[in-house]
């Protein structure tokens, strides 16, 4: 079986819907990605238990501090087990810089990428709170940021994946949200796609929530979203 292309996020405010979800699930076919909510409400303790399981774990809490506090979080990320964890590219440079020194102490590491713009904003929302440059031109200039910091990859919508694939070339890992079937609802995302267009455009993992999660068998739900995918380019491990 290929390396699993699909995030689940668990967007639960405790542990026990979550996990009532993971055992329905299956680690050879998703990794699993605890946010904030579930995060603060379960804590480390319940992402050392989906690393026991199996599962590769995304600790997507954002980290947008000051340098040394973002490099701690991110150490203590690694020291659970965590597959993946992310950061705020907008922290700048020096902030992303340590925490990639930080981790790069360590024998094994997690992926470290960078959230470039929230799929929640659109131009309109950027310009409302001070950006000057479209959603694509931000989405470009902090991903070159992040990865002339040493970063592994991205997080960005799917509107930019063609755009970063042709700037970037296969070097980052792209980790795209804001994906929904083409029978699924929007939600609160603005700038969506479907798993079929995210995968042939070059994303490398798909961040998927509500579609599985709230699916009446959700690893049937992830099968149908397996099945549609284009031939893409290999994931990374």
């Amino acid at each position: 079986m290929s390396e699993p292309r699909i995030i689940v996020a668990l967007d639960f405010p405790a542990a026990t819907p979550a996990l009532e979800i993971v055992a329905r699930l299956d680690p050879a076919r998703c990794r699993l990605k605890v946010g904030k909510e579930l995060f603060t409400g379960a804590g480390p303790v319940l992402v050392e238990q989906l690393v026991a399981r199996g599962y590769g774990v995304f600790l997507d809490l954002k980290f947008h501090d000051i340098p040394n506090t973002v490099a701690g979080a991110c150490a203590a990320a690694a020291e659970l087990g965590c597959w993946m964890v992310n950061v705020h590219a907008s922290g700048g440079r020096a902030m992303l810089e340590a925490a990639r020194e930080r981790l790069d102490r360590r024998s094994s590491r997690p992926l470290l990428i960078a959230v470039t713009v929230l799929t929640s904003l659109d131009d309109t929302a950027l310009a409302e709170i001070g950006f000057a440059a479209d959603s694509g031109s931000l989405v470009d200039r902090l991903s070159a940021l992040a990865l002339d910091c040493g970063l592994d990859g991205v997080v960005s919508s799917p509107l930019e994946i063609a755009r970063l694939r042709r700037r970037f070339g296969r070097r980052p890992c792209l980790v795209i949200p804001g994906i929904r079937p083409a029978d699924a609802t929007h939600d609160d995302q603005k700038r969506v796609a479907t798993p079929s267009a995210a995968i042939a455009a070059g994303a490398d993992y798909l961040v998927i929530g509500r579609p599985i999660t709230q699916a009446p068998e959700p690893l049937a739900a992830l099968a149908a979203i397996e099945a549609s995918f284009a031939t893409g380019a290999p994931a990374r491990g």
